[in-house]
């Protein structure tokens, strides 16, 4: 799995103003709306939301991955968010979030949603990748540090 090939300026949004869970998923969801790749945002919507209930996928280090599998994509999306504010996610370390990435796969393939979210996770043990994603001022910058 290449990020290069997944993430593009149109899927980055910076300066996030949810100040809960749904209103963050509902924004990452509209930036995902954008790229036309989504059919039914009601369908997305209800599969992250089922996600969410089985376990938050709040992380650690002020990140969060929500995400879900439907049919309504028939390859896998993904979009990254910066939130100004941290956000109470139900992080595992009791920790707000200010990083969020979601990907939505179709139900019918599991390797690239297991292999986007393995890369991703990776990424974010760096402290330093972190701290770029916060600070960055484009998408360009997320891209870059999420790539490089």
């Amino acid at each position: 799995m290449n990020l290069k090939n997944v993430l593009t300026k149109e899927t980055v949004a910076l300066g996030l103003s949810g100040t809960d869970k749904s209103a963050i998923i509902g924004e990452l969801l509209d930036t995902l709306m954008k790229t036309g790749k989504v059919a039914d945002r009601e369908r997305a919507l209800s599969s992250i939301l089922e996600r969410e209930r089985k376990m938050s996928t709040g992380m650690k280090h002020a990140i969060a991955i929500p995400h879900g599998k439907t049919d309504t994509v028939t390859d896998l999306v993904a979009c990254v968010g910066v939130s100004k504010a941290a956000v109470d996610f139900d992080a595992l370390d009791g920790k707000p979030c200010r990083i969020f990435i979601m990907t939505l796969s179709p139900a019918d393939k599991t390797g690239p949603h297991l292999q986007f979210l393995a890369e991703v996770s990776l990424l974010f043990k760096s402290e330093e990748k972190r701290a770029t994603i916060l600070a960055a001022r484009t998408p360009e910058e997320v891209i870059a540090a999420l790539t490089e």
